[in-house]
């Protein structure tokens, strides 16, 4: 997670700095396979050096992208969670709960999906 310390540290809102710490510790937990990064200012876990799962922070919500494929994947579970969506991110409200269930999911498809992959990105 010291990694993620100065971005953490950057976001003003303590409830929303809460909640992202949270997520990335969760994250991390859930994951210790993954290497926590920062790129582009934005945590993000990889694996092997292929991107798997990205937050970030807005006013309203937190973004988190699983890339178009992910976000295809699961389109009608994020749906369900009551996210909005676009092509390459979901969209978490602050007042709206995290759904773990479904992060989880796409995590673990990413990780699956791309264990052959040797790209940062998807083509």
């Amino acid at each position: 997670m010291e990694v993620f310390a100065e971005y953490l540290a950057g976001i003003d809102n303590p409830d929303h700095r809460e909640r992202t710490e949270g997520i990335l510790s969760w994250i991390t937990n859930q994951f210790p396979n993954l290497e926590p990064q920062i790129k582009w200012n934005t945590p993000m876990f990889s694996d092997h050096g292929t991107y798997i799962i990205g937050l970030s922070i807005a006013k309203h919500h937190m973004s988190v992208s699983p890339e178009e494929v992910g976000i295809a994947q699961f389109a009608d579970d994020i749906a369900e969670a009551g996210y909005s969506a676009t092509k390459g991110l979901f969209r978490i409200p602050w007042k709206k709960p995290v759904n773990y269930e479904l992060l989880e999911k796409m995590i673990a498809f990413n990780i699956q999906d791309k264990a052959d992959y040797t790209k940062f990105w998807r083509d």
